[in-house]
């Protein structure tokens, strides 16, 4: 039987087009949710999803506060901006592009972000809220991943997951969200560390690769019938392609010849990444409003 692809790019317009309701009744009200996006330098690739952003923000009938800064801006400089942005009543979320040039403190920039407008929930508050189960923004990725397999309906109670990667944008704070009696699986979060991989990944009901190593989980690392979450967006050089490079995951893409499910990479999870930040900015703007009329 062939494997389902679960289709990222389209539950991302689904549910984009219930962001855009819930932004269309708070413009009503006189509310434009606005999405204010710090881009420090000019990466290449944070170019990319920064203009990504900004045409999803547009798509939604949302502000997009572009604020590009150079790539030699002082730390105390990037930090006055952020407590500028953390006063304006009219931005709703405040995004600081990662990575920033080697001379900024990222953690103490993150700090900063005033939690109600930390749409990208990597402020420690917002961790700390989201590992206590309380109430609060959700991380983007993890979210839209979560999403997806309820989508596909993979079934996640009871089921054994095993996370490839520990950062704190995916690895970390999936495993945290997979642990949750609304979910109740049952989590491995491998890493560098972990020996033989190959014996973790071989019991999973549901893998997660998220390394950022190119093709990295081969066929015989995947059990037969497994749901594969492909969340690696990787640039691999490719001289026969007009940019000079192609995108490809962590997994290798025979390995869906054995999976039950599998995403696509790209049109699997990165869609979904985006749509979750446009539900995080539309709540950061509702919240807003509940506030301004108790």
């Amino acid at each position: 039987m062939a494997a389902v692809i679960m289709d990222g790019k389209a539950l991302a317009l689904k549910v984009r087009g219930k962001i855009k309701t819930r932004s269309a009744a708070l413009k009503e009200k006189g509310i434009i949710p606005c999405l204010a996006v710090v881009l420090v330098g000019e990466d290449p690739a944070s170019l990319s999803y920064v203009k990504s952003k900004g045409k999803a923000l547009a798509e939604a009938e949302m502000k997009n506060l572009d604020i590009r800064l150079p790539a030699d801006t002082k730390e105390d400089e990037l930090l006055s901006q952020i407590d500028k942005l953390n006063r304006d009543e009219s931005v709703h979320g405040i995004l600081v592009q990662l990575p920033l040039p080697k001379h900024i403190d990222e953690e103490k920039v993150i700090s900063a972000i005033a939690p109600e407008k930390d749409v990208d929930c990597f402020h420690p508050e917002s961790v700390g809220s989201m590992v206590l189960e309380k109430s609060g923004f959700l991380p983007c990725t993890p979210y839209g991943v979560l999403l997806l397999l309820r989508e596909y309906n993979v079934p996640i109670c009871g089921s054994h997951v095993v996370i490839v990667g520990r950062s704190n944008i995916v690895g970390k704070p999936l495993a945290n969200l997979l642990v949750r009696r609304e979910y109740n699986a049952t989590v491995t979060l491998c890493h560098t560390g972990t020996k033989n991989l190959q014996a973790h990944t071989l019991k999973a009901d549901i893998l997660i690769a998220a390394a950022r190593n190119p093709e990295f989980i081969k066929p015989d690392m995947i059990k037969e019938g497994a749901a594969v979450v492909d969340v690696g967006i990787n640039r691999v050089p490719d001289s026969s392609r007009k940019k000079g490079y192609r995108l490809c995951g962590d997994v290798d893409p025979a390995a869906a010849e054995k999976c039950a499910f599998y995403t696509p990479v790209p049109g699997g999870v990165g869609p979904m990444t985006i749509a979750m930040l446009l539900q995080n900015v539309v709540e950061a703007a509702e919240d807003a409003r509940s506030k301004n009329h108790e």
